[in-house]
């Protein structure tokens, strides 16, 4: 069950959301509460811009585990071995059940925000020797275009003011710090990677800062 929407305010860091539905699921790691929000654009709720938190238990307000995950369609959808994302995705919500509580906020924005088409053509890229950050920024795009100001304003909607926060990237950290949620701790999710993701993950650890041991394959 989860906590009940709370009252929109002006004064809310990073409100640019409004619950729109929310439903009990059973998944294969467990039930599940999915709660869709859309993202306010002029004023209105924009059916193009959806986002979703996965709730797992009765999280409280404080020091609740999250995750804040990026769409990845290619891995979760198509099993793609070029990055770990399905794999974080399984193992956080994996955690949650197994500590009785937790949010994940799973947020539409593919390719580090540069989108599906964009994505699979800077895949094109790393398949003629190109990096990822080599490849978005052959594009024409900066090395990350996301932004965590949604996932804070729905984390607000829950009534939640501070997480355990399950990441290795501390530009989520900052994020979410920047629009109000407290990461009262970050806690690490690294997993082995494969012949085909461990130059994606080298190049994570090494060139953007992300808090990652010594790449291992599996």
């Amino acid at each position: 069950m989860i906590l009940p929407s709370k009252k929109p305010e002006a004064t809310d860091a990073g409100r640019r959301v409004v619950r729109y539905a929310n439903a009990p699921i059973p998944t294969a790691h467990g039930p599940v509460e999915l709660v869709v929000f859309r993202e306010i654009v002029g004023g209105q709720p924009d059916p193009h811009r959806e986002h979703v938190a996965v709730v797992v238990g009765t999280p409280g307000a404080t020091r609740v585990l999250a995750r804040v995950h990026s769409e990845c369609i290619t891995s979760e959808v198509f099993g793609s071995l070029k990055c770990d994302c399905r794999d974080q995705l399984d193992a956080a919500v994996v955690a949650m059940h197994e500590q009785g509580a937790g949010v994940l906020l799973y947020l539409r924005q593919e390719g580090r925000g540069i989108g599906l088409g964009n994505k699979i053509r800077a895949y094109a890229l790393q398949a003629e020797g190109a990096d990822t950050i080599e490849a978005n920024h052959q594009l024409g795009f900066e090395t990350d275009l996301r932004t965590y100001d949604v996932a804070a304003g729905m984390l607000h909607d829950l009534g939640i003011q501070s997480v355990r926060l399950m990441t290795n990237n501390p530009e989520k950290v900052q994020g979410l710090e920047d629009f109000g949620i407290e990461v009262v701790e970050r806690v690490p999710i690294q997993l082995d990677a494969n012949p085909h993701s461990a130059g994606y993950l080298e190049t994570k650890r090494a060139a953007l800062g992300h808090f990652l041991e010594p790449i291992r394959i599996l």
